[in-house]
């Protein structure tokens, strides 16, 4: 695997530019970006997801990381990550599990790009919150601070949300 590689997380509530983010930052910086594992997932599962499912997400995302490291340059772009998963069960179920938890107190993120929630909501068939952006967004910024990640909020509509991006990156990585 390489090494040096900075995994930087992009984490936000639904409907909030994740995706496409991830996929301008990967074009920016000449490198790949992690899709969301349970676009794929969810889906094709044929009935309601489980809190079980959560657990094989997670661990299917954190594969497809360390796959997408192999052709990373510099920097890996991760469409969602663990806090997301966290509290995603939390919010559903009640509980997270014990090895979402583990994997996340391992700090596998170099750093935090937290989306606000001022675009608007767009329907899509796995999402389910259309209320609750606001919410969504203190609970993982809370998770943020309360664990010591760094990170930086990125806001803003089209070229400016990206250009927001860019600048919390590059302040980063001047950091590092």
């Amino acid at each position: 695997m390489k090494t040096g590689i900075k995994k930087i997380a992009v984490l936000g509530p639904e409907s909030s530019g994740k995706t496409e983010l991830c996929m301008g930052l990967a074009a920016h910086y000449n490198t790949v970006y992690v899709m969301e594992f349970a676009r794929s997932y969810l889906p094709g599962l044929g009935r309601p997801y489980t809190a079980d499912d959560l657990l094989f997400i997670a661990q299917n995302q954190l594969q497809s990381e360390k796959e997408a490291l192999l052709n990373a340059h510099k920097l890996l772009f991760c469409d969602t990550e663990l806090i997301n998963l966290k509290q995603w069960c939390l919010h559903k179920f009640g509980f997270c599990h014990k090895l979402i938890e583990e994997e996340l107190n391992r700090k596998p993120y170099d750093f935090y790009l937290l989306t606000a929630p001022d675009l608007p909501w767009i329907y899509d068939p796995l999402r389910e919150n259309p209320d609750k952006g606001n919410y969504f967004y203190l609970v993982y910024k809370n998770e943020i601070e309360r664990s010591g990640f760094p990170y930086a909020i990125v806001s803003g509509e089209g070229s400016l949300r990206i250009a927001c991006a860019i600048k919390a990156v590059e302040s980063f990585l001047s950091r590092t």
